[in-house]
This record gives C-alpha cells, sequence and structure tokens, in this order.
C-alpha cells in the first residue's frame, strides 16, 4: 500500500520556527513561511514539506499564492491512486454512519476538503453522479484518478462523475478546465433529499446545482412552516420553498435577481406539488427592492440566504454593513411574532461579526428579538479540528415579537 512507501518530491523549505502551525496539523503553509523553493516547481506539484531543521513535515500540492502548499498528509508518503482510495473510503464511512445515503435521500457532500483530509476537493452525490469540483491545481491534475475511485467506491453506487472545476480554480494558473463527464454519462438530473425532489443544474448552476449545505436548515424550516406566511430571499432553486410547502405553509414567495433561478424554483415546486400549486409565487427581482416595496406584516416566516457578502478578509467590512442592512429590513416590515431565518456562508466573516450584525439590526428596528436556534453547516461538511476555518455557514433563527 502507498503509506508504506516513502515520497521522493521536490521539497519545499520552511524558514526557522515556521513549522509550529504544522504541529498542529493545520493543513495550509502560507508563502511567507518558505525559506526556498526547489528550481521549475509548478503549479499542483506534489512536494515534501521540510522543516528548517530538515525534518519532513508532511507532503502537499504546491500552489502560487497566499496559501502556497495544501498538505494532504502530515507523514512521508506517496501520494497515489491507493491514497485517495483510502481517503474516499474513510469520507464515505462518515457519510454512512450519518445515514445519508437511503431511499428517501440521495443527495449529499461525500467530500468536503479540509473537513475529509482531502485539502482542494469537493465531491457531491446526486443520486449516482457525483460532481467533482477542484479548488486547488493539484486536485484538477489528480481529477482522472480521484474519479476512477469514486466509481470503484463500495457501496457508493456511483456510475457518473461530472468535472466542474471552470469556475473554482485559480484563473492565473492557466489551466483552462472544462465542465464535462470524465466517467459516465447523463442520466438524468432529479435527485432525492428528505423525500422531496429537486432538479440538480450541476451542468450551469452555482456551486455543484444545489446547496446541499442547507439541508438539515431547510427542514428545521418545515417544522415552522404550518400555517404560515413565508418569504424566500435569494432562493436559488427553491429549497427552502419546497420544504415550506412540503410543511403546510399558506402561502410561500420566492425571489431572486436570476430570471433562471427563479425557473429552476417554479420547476420543483412543480415536480413535487403539480402545476396547480397556487400557495407559491416566484418574483425575480432584486431582494432589497422586494423588501422596500412589501407591506408591512405581509410575512411571518421570512429566510434571507444570500450569497457570500465576503470572499476576501478586505470586503468585511462592506459585507457586515450589507448584513446589517439587509436583516433591519425585513425585521421592520415583519409581522408580530415572525420567525426569521438568517445566514451568512461568507467563510471570512466569523460567526460574532455576523451576530453583531444581526444584533445591530435588530437593535435598529426596536424590535424584541429572541434567539431560537444557532445554525451551521450540516455534518456531511465536517469541519477538521485543527482547520476551523472551515466552518463557512452561521445561521440564527429569530422570534421577532
Amino acid at each position: 500500500m502507498s503509506d508504506n512507501k516513502t515520497a521522493t518530491y521536490p521539497e519545499v523549505r520552511l524558514r526557522p520556527g515556521k513549522d509550529a502551525s504544522l504541529q498542529r496539523f493545520h493543513p495550509w503553509v502560507f508563502s511567507g513561511a518558505i525559506a526556498r523553493l526547489p528550481k521549475d516547481l509548478e503549479e499542483g506539484d506534489l512536494v515534501r514539506v521540510v522543516t528548517a531543521d530538515g525534518k519532513v513535515a508532511g507532503v502537499g500540492h504546491y500552489q502560487i499564492g497566499s496559501i502556497a502548499v495544501r498538505m494532504l498528509s502530515f507523514k512521508d508518503e506517496v501520494i497515489d491512486p491507493d491514497f485517495y482510495a483510502r481517503r474516499l473510503e474513510q469520507a464515505l464511512a462518515l457519510r454512512q454512519t450519518l445515514g445519508l445515503a437511503r431511499e428517501d435521500n440521495n443527495t449529499y457532500r461525500l467530500v468536503h476538503g479540509e473537513g475529509d483530509f482531502l485539502p482542494g476537493l469537493v465531491v457531491d452525490i446526486y443520486g449516482h453522479t457525483a460532481v467533482l469540483q477542484a479548488h486547488s491545481p493539484g486536485m484538477h491534475f489528480a481529477r482522472l484518478d480521484i474519479a476512477e475511485r469514486l466509481i470503484e467506491l463500495p457501496g457508493a453506487n456511483i456510475a457518473n462523475v461530472f468535472y466542474k472545476s471552470e469556475t473554482t480554480l485559480p484563473y492565473k494558473a492557466n489551466l483552462d478546465p472544462v465542465d464535462q463527464y470524465i466517467v459516465g454519462h447523463y442520466d438524468g438530473s432529479v435527485s432525492t433529499e428528505n423525500g422531496l425532489q429537486f432538479n440538480i443544474d450541476w451542468l450551469k448552476g452555482q456551486k455543484t446545482g444545489f446547496f446541499v449545505d442547507q439541508r438539515d436548515n431547510r427542514a428545521l424550516l418545515a417544522g415552522y412552516a404550518r400555517g404560515r406566511r413565508v418569504l424566500n430571499m435569494f432562493c436559488y432553486t427553491g429549497g427552502f420553498s419546497v420544504y415550506a410547502l412540503a410543511g403546510g405553509a399558506t402561502v410561500v414567495d420566492s425571489v431572486d435577481s436570476s430570471a433562471k433561478a427563479i425557473a429552476l424554483t417554479e420547476a420543483n415546486v412543480t415536480l413535487n406539488f403539480g402545476d396547480n400549486e397556487t400557495r407559491h409565487r416566484a418574483f425575480a427581482q432584486d431582494a432589497f427592492k422586494f423588501l422596500d416595496n412589501m407591506e408591512d406584516g405581509a410575512y411571518d416566516l421570512i429566510v434571507l440566504d444570500p450569497p457570500a457578502f465576503a470572499k476576501h478578509r478586505s470586503a468585511i467590512p462592506n459585507a457586515l454593513r450589507g448584513y446589517q442592512r439587509l436583516n433591519a429590513k425585513a425585521m421592520a416590515k415583519a409581522a408580530p411574532g415572525t420567525i426569521l431565518f438568517t445566514f451568512s456562508c461568507s467563510q471570512a466573516v466569523n460567526r460574532e461579526q455576523f451576530r453583531l450584525a444581526v444584533f445591530s439590526a435588530a437593535a435598529q428596528t426596536g424590535r424584541r428579538v429572541r434567539i431560537l436556534h444557532q445554525l451551521t453547516q450540516p455534518a456531511d461538511h465536517p469541519v477538521n479540528i485543527y482547520h476551523p476555518e472551515g466552518e463557512y455557514l452561521k445561521g440564527l433563527v429569530l422570534y421577532i415579537e
């Protein structure tokens, strides 16, 4: 097996005292920690990371940028198809423990980057299709080996692998990835989540085609929906809307600035409830303008799930102002007794910053607000305990008097 072999990769030498984070098993080596790089090193190459005193700290993928090496192993081992097979088997074992692959649910995340000790790699499962997404050049070059291991993965029942990385790889790497099937072919795009069906657009949709990370939060919302008038802002493909309808909401309005997203939402409502579902309406409008124009008290269950307002640390101040403004508009017009589900998926914004933005919005409106739930990503998006940055999804469920 590959873990008994010794790696012979080019060596990246660290500066003195710059190996402390690796001793704590943090999976990133920053460029400022590196004393010397080998000649002719290319993005995506496998490298051995060596401390200033010559000890091997592990093996990882090299890339140009602030994060210079993403660690695959903290041992001196060869990264080959056997290595990926083991990591994938470990990832699947966790999902089997969670009971995610079952008759009424065939939609889940199989690999969550650093959370599954495969930094730079995301794999989402939709029925018999795995959507593979590379976030690093190294994983791009390993895609064929990984795809083959996915097909061979015992118990996963994967027949097709679609590679979707045109928008996730560093553009400066000049990799020119093409979104395409690298194993198998298209055999349908409807998958099942908690007994509800969804059209998944992995060809052109955001992320891998669906926001798998909101599954548990959608289920929680369904439990609150009976008899309520629901507003789903930034609805994308209508996940929260479908769950709200299934939960017995009397009115569900879906809003997104994208006409394509609205079309997908309407298709998913029809898929689950037929052509004559009169409780649902969809609006292709800007969220802030919709909130400005809506009547006071029109809704008593509101979902605010915007796209990432801050992709980099420099954008955090503007992002926090955006979260405060968005939540204040919703709170100001919410009916008494409204339940508000509000989220941030910006990894650069931490939990405390997001809470403060929402608390400031509540104070601005003068409403009495209580926290019912504090939400995060589901268990198939695990957080590596040595990599707290992996906790990116933050959410609050609030009761507005």
